[in-house]
């Protein structure tokens, strides 16, 4: 009879045993609906035990607790983006989280044409507000310590991808884009620039206007010598991107003269040389074309009378306004207005 009894504890306890070994080693933790677990700044323990709840990465937290009491977690909760893999353990689970081992976020940053396009793009990746990163942007101090101003800020922007933490705090973040910017402009590139007799940030606004023009790469080296051409003998540019960019309606399909006398320093019709700062943030491709454009004896460019995106040069006015009329006929034929 003690035997069985013996024998019955034993087997109790081997089974209490067994559940609690694989409530803690088992492969009992579900992924998130939406693949990361978010833990924000300030968070507390219970708040993170609410949240594995509510999202069912964990059933309930009896075992959670045991283990976080052990590893002394609830005193060392780290915010961040943290990728939970269904299938995982508890105790696997309370390691990453303790060790605040979290999933970069990779920010990829194309076109962007405002200083309010950039705050927006990093607060959809990241923890912070898009009102808390233009702060950042538009801070007196922040200006200064990257030698620019307000017009001339995109230009430490340097279109790539960007791998950071998701609680990164925003002057993190462009301190990031800054550096990126510094490896940029080599030794090499900065002496392309010089050779045009124009400073980096310069360059940057002629490849942001090349970059509104066209996205056909066998033609933006030959648009930059235009511009380049056209500063030398010190025409206007009248680079229609401008106007659209000075009247932030970047849906207008067609210039008319009625916009060429829009108010504004960024409108290249009324103004001389280079905008104050650049319309866009063009792709290292662009600014390459810049900085290694043709020498050609081209003043004028005009979009070819087809969709296929490229452009008619020309040297002369006459040859220009030939190119332009064919131009006009073919967007009048299409309807665009």
């Amino acid at each position: 009879m003690k035997k069985k009894l013996i024998y019955g504890i034993l087997l109790v306890v081997l089974l209490v045993g067994s559940y609690a070994a694989w409530q803690i080693f088992g492969p009992t933790v579900s992924a998130p609906q939406s693949k990361y677990f978010y833990i924000k700044t300030g968070s507390s323990y219970n708040d993170i035990r609410q949240s594995l709840i509510d999202e069912k990465i964990i059933r309930n937290t009896t075992f959670f607790d045991l283990i976080s009491k052990q590893l002394k977690y609830h005193t060392k909760v780290k915010a961040g983006r943290y990728q939970v893999k269904k299938g995982s353990s508890i105790l696997s689970l309370l390691r990453m989280l303790r060790s605040g081992a979290q999933a970069p976020v990779n920010l990829v940053i194309n076109k962007l044409r405002l200083q309010e396009d950039l705050a927006k793009k990093i607060a959809s990746n990241f923890e912070c507000d898009s009102a808390s990163v233009m702060n950042v942007l538009t801070d007196a101090e922040t200006l200064k310590k990257y030698d620019v101003n307000n017009n001339t800020l995109m230009t430490i922007v340097i279109p790539n991808t960007y791998s950071m933490l998701w609680n990164s705090a925003p002057k993190k973040i462009i301190d990031k884009l800054y550096s990126e910017k510094e490896k940029f402009w080599n030794a090499e590139r900065l002496a392309k620039a010089k050779a045009l007799n124009l400073t980096p940030q310069q360059v940057y606004s002629m490849a942001s206007i090349v970059e509104e023009e066209t996205n056909k790469e066998q033609d933006k080296g030959k648009i930059a010598s235009v511009y380049i051409n056209r500063m030398n003998t010190g025409m206007r540019l009248q680079a229609d991107p401008t106007v659209k960019f000075a009247m932030k309606d970047f849906g207008l399909k067609r210039i008319l003269f009625k916009h060429l006398n829009y108010d504004s320093p960024f409108n290249t019709y009324q103004n001389a040389g280079l905008p104050p700062g650049p319309i866009c943030t063009p792709s290292t491709k662009t600014i390459e074309a810049v900085l290694n454009a043709p020498q050609t004896n081209y003043i004028y460019f005009v979009a070819r009378p087809d969709w296929s995106g490229l452009s008619n040069f020309s040297q002369s006015y006459t040859e220009h306004m030939v190119n332009a009329k064919s131009y006009q006929h073919f967007l009048d034929s299409v309807k665009i207005k």
